[in-house]
């Protein structure tokens, strides 16, 4: 028996859209990463790309167990001598709260070419509202996935 390996016309992505209000974050995102991996799919394949298309709203809502909105904190280097930032994690939410779930979600995938490719059909939205309609995305309770 040959082993099956999809080519790109196999492959049939679907969209999802998934309401982050009240769910932890580290469970949304390990979820969302195995949405975007494909890993759910029976054609899934671990070199390439099968994943389906997430829309996630209401990040703002995104909530986080413990002493973490204080005190974790997000940290990147501008690229000059000194130049370590960082923030916790109630600014990062206040500031910019799409790019808390996008992190969360991105060190949960591959670290190469794979993964990128995977990120870029993630869409995080603040607020309940997206410009998705057309895609007619299928709303999904994120907590039933295993």
């Amino acid at each position: 028996m040959r082993t099956f390996i999809p080519s790109d016309k196999d492959i049939e992505r679907k969209w999802f859209l998934v309401d982050a209000e009240g769910i932890p974050l580290g469970r949304l995102a390990t979820r969302v990463a195995l949405i975007l991996s494909g890993k759910r799919k029976p054609i899934f394949t671990y070199h390439q790309d099968t994943g389906d298309f997430v829309v996630v709203v209401n990040a703002e809502k995104v909530k986080v167990t413990g002493k973490k909105y204080e005190q974790k904190r997000y940290y990147w280097h501008s690229g000059y001598p000194g130049g370590l930032k960082s923030r916790t994690f109630a600014q990062m939410i206040e500031k910019h709260p799409d790019r808390v779930i996008k992190l969360a979600v991105k060190r949960m995938l591959p670290k190469n070419q794979l993964g990128r490719r995977m990120l870029k059909r993630l869409k995080v939205y603040a607020g309940p509202e997206h410009p998705h309609r057309a895609q007619r995305p299928e709303k999904i309770d994120i907590m039933k996935i295993n």
